[in-house]
């Protein structure tokens, strides 16, 4: 601790074993303390209006409205709000997604005890900090073609277990037009089936079910 008032937390997770646990890691740290809790995305965004935390640390798959649309909210509100995200999500969409809202630091919920006091200080200084496993995958597909929105469409439609010709009704397409889809859909994943397209879009976090 280098003197001075502590780190101002507030801890927004759905599941309240897992905001205990965040409270005993940071309970014995002299430059931080926790001043609110919130269990979805909306009670975030009230709590940090209220609040004004020096960081938030945001899960992202919650009820009622989710850790990005959160991340979202309260950086338009407060453009210089900082917030660790803190996810079992290791895609690299997902990631991209929270960096883009406005996520300061991205932290996997199993390497909260080797990173998240760390990575509080790091950003309540001003600096980003990203997994070097999620930077990885961010970096490894920077490159690539993204899908448009119309083929994560249909690849939401597929992973529902649609077959061509209702996929195609639904979006008032031809079949033709849907196979055509699918193939630049495999190209761009690197894949040669629909269940893998699956597999890696959710993996990804392209889709989710």
């Amino acid at each position: 601790m280098t003197g001075g008032a502590p780190i101002r937390l507030l801890i927004v997770d759905d599941h309240a074993m897992f905001r205990e646990g965040i409270t005993a890691i940071i309970a014995p740290e002299a430059d931080m303390t926790i001043i609110g809790e919130a269990s979805n995305g909306a009670e975030a965004v009230e709590a940090f209006r209220k609040l004004r935390p020096d960081v938030t640390l945001m899960d992202l798959q919650m009820p009622e409205m989710s850790g990005v649309d959160a991340i979202t909210e309260i950086r338009a509100a407060a453009p210089t709000a900082r917030v660790i995200v803190l996810t079992t999500l290791e895609g690299d969409m997902q990631a991209m997604r929270a960096l883009k809202a406005g996520a300061a630091g991205y932290l996997l919920k199993s390497s909260l005890r080797r990173e998240l006091l760390d990575t509080i200080r790091t950003v309540h200084a001003g600096k980003r900090f990203v997994l070097p496993q999620i930077a990885q995958e961010i970096a490894l597909h920077a490159a690539e073609d993204p899908l448009t929105a119309r083929e994560i469409a249909i690849l939401d439609m597929v992973a529902a277990g649609k077959a061509n010709k209702l996929i195609a009704w639904e979006l008032s397409l031809s079949e033709d037009t849907v196979k055509s889809h699918l193939r630049s859909i495999y190209a761009k994943l690197d894949v040669n089936d629909r269940t893998q397209a699956v597999t890696v879009a959710l993996r990804r976090g392209i889709i989710s079910l």
